[in-house]
Parts: C-alpha cells; structure tokens; sequence
C-alpha cells in the first residue's frame, strides 16, 4: 500500500508540474502573439479609428488600406515586394550553397594553412557591417555599381556566420568514410559535394536559408544607402518613407497594412522549412 501511495503521489506531482510546464508556454506563445494581433487589428482599421486607441475587434477599413497602399503614386509597393523578395531569394540561395561547399572544404580536405583560414573567417565574422560600410559603398560607386542589386545579392556568397554554422553541422553529421567511399566509386569531388553531401545537409540548409532569408528581408542600412530609384526599392525603405511622410498626409492604416504584407512572405518560408529544422534539431541530438 505505501508504494501504490508514493506512486500515486509521485504521479500527480509530476502532472502538477507538467501542467505549470504547459500554462508558461502558453503565456510565451501568447506573449509573442500579441504584437502581430496587434498588427492584424490595426491594418483593418482607419487612421482616425487607430488614433482612438487599441480595440480588440477589427474594423472595416482592410479592403481600403489596402487598395490605398498598392495605389499609392509615391510608395510602389509591388515594385518593392518584387525587390525584396529577389533580393532575400538569391542571398538565402548563395548564402547556403557557397558556404556549404567552403565549409564542406573545411571538414573533409587537410592543407596548411587550414586552422589559419577557419579562424580568418571567424574574425571577419566579427566585424560589424557599420564599420565597413562606407568603404563598401565607395568601392560600389567607383566599380558603377551602385543603384544595382549585385551588390546586395553577390556578398552573401561568402557569409563567415552560415560558415561557422554548416561546419559545425558538418562534424557531427558527416563521417569523412562516406566521402572516401564516394571518392573510391569514382564520383568527383564536385559531384560528391551535390549529390551525397548536400541531401545531409538539408536540415542546416533550412535552417540558415530562413535566417538569411529574414535578414536580407529586413535588411534596410545598406539597400537605403545603395538604391536611389523608385522602382529598385525594397520594402523596409518603403515602410521607413511611409512612416517619415509629412504628416498631415500620414495614414496609420496604410503603415499597417505594408507591414502586414511583409510579414508574409517570411511567415510563409518559415512553414515551408520548419520541418527540416525539426530533422537538424533531432539529428544533433542523436549524432551529439
């Protein structure tokens, strides 16, 4: 009877603590929740209603909001949705493919100098992208470059932070005997790279292409000191002219609804990839 007790007790204690477990994650989530619900309400309201203060319900206004953003003579949205969406693609497609074969070149092959490159690579990731802007944008505007996407897109094909990433990815998940093995099969080096190494990667890929996707996304410093046309703008330089517009024409709504429609886009990648990076998070933990 006294360990049918103590189990019983033991039971419900863990129940206890798995239910004050399940109440904090849901405040988390909650939490988090609240600025988007936030945005939602606010982009079906009108300027006026918003200046009112906060209100739980949404308003009437979502069909005009929106019409007015994409619309507006000043602000051409589509052209920047385009632009960004270009922009946040092929960073997110160079970033993951280029750093993975530098870093696949770091875990399988030994050469001198190799410590020396890795750690090359680790100091540049130190370096705040304020500090080299300037000179960036010079060296841009004497090469013609500037007012241009290629320098926007081709820099994240050397990306030191996915490097450190997929090498250390690499470690745990690729044994050097599967590429001796592929090697001894008479596959070259660049087709060992395409067909066995990056399907094993899949998981890091997914995971840094969503971290660079939403930062290129988001990115504002460098396109708003390198764009200067109108229709090669991307979103947050819209969104920044939005907000900054005079205010006797400045429409809360309109803000709203523009970053409403930026968030959609990485929304959507995210549920795209979120099942490969519950693969990583699982092969980690088994290959740790």
């Amino acid at each position: 009877m006294t360990n049918t007790a103590e189990k019983t007790y033991a039971r419900r204690r863990g129940n206890g603590k798995r239910i004050q477990v399940y109440f904090v994650l849901i405040f988390l989530t909650l939490l988090c929740l609240i600025p988007f619900f936030i945005l939602l309400i606010n982009a079906t309201r009108a300027h006026p209603d918003i200046q009112k203060g906060f209100s739980v319900f949404p308003g009437n206004s979502f069909f005009i909001n929106l019409h007015n953003v994409l619309h507006n003579e000043n602000l051409p949205v589509l052209y920047g949705i385009r632009n960004s969406l270009l922009i946040s693609f092929l960073n997110a497609l160079f970033a993951t493919y280029f750093s993975a074969m530098t870093a696949f070149g770091l875990h399988a092959y030994e050469f001198h100098g190799k410590k020396l490159a890795f750690s090359f690579i680790m100091l540049i990731m130190m370096v705040p992208t304020q500090v080299y802007s300037l000179g960036f944008i010079r060296q841009m505007a004497a090469m013609g470059l500037k007012d241009s996407f290629i320098p926007l897109i081709v820099p994240a094909a050397a990306s030191p932070t996915v490097v450190f990433f997929m090498k250390q990815y690499l470690i745990s998940a690729l044994p050097l005997e599967i590429v001796e093995a592929a090697r001894i099969d008479g596959s070259s080096e660049f087709r060992t790279f395409n067909t066995v190494v990056l399907p094993m990667m899949k998981p890091a890929i997914a995971v840094q292409a969503i971290f660079t996707f939403v930062f290129a996304w988001n990115n504002y410093f460098l396109p708003a000191l390198l764009l200067d046309s109108k229709n090669k703008k991307t979103l947050p330089i819209l969104i920044a002219q939005l907000r900054s517009a005079d205010f006797l024409k400045f429409d809360m709504g309109q803000v709203y609804m523009l970053i409403t429609i930026a968030i959609i886009p990485i929304i959507l990648v995210y549920l795209c990839m979120a099942r490969f990076i519950v693969g990583g998070v699982t092969l980690g933990s088994v290959k740790g």
